[in-house]
């Protein structure tokens, strides 16, 4: 069994050959799942690269720019406040 120790920070270094098993490095997300009352397991995020997303929409009727887009994220960030 391999173990792990809580920091008072309530960090945990994964040893090396958990990481090299699911393919973790630096920066890498985990998911927390509970399978049953008070136990956990952890696995690698599922990511998806933004191109999968390319064409979900259809094609734009039109072009918009850059400071249009600035415009909008402007107004909406006023009104929220």
């Amino acid at each position: 069994m391999i173990t792990a120790t809580i920091t008072a920070k309530g960090q945990i270094t994964i040893p090396v050959e958990i990481r090299k098993a699911l393919g973790l490095d630096a920066g890498a997300r985990i998911e927390f799942e509970e399978v049953e009352p008070g136990r956990y397991v952890f696995k690698p995020a599922q990511t998806i690269p933004v191109t999968v997303l390319k064409g979900m929409f259809g094609k734009s009727k039109r072009t918009v720019s850059i400071e249009e887009m600035h415009e909008v994220v402007a107004k909406r960030a006023a009104s929220a406040k």
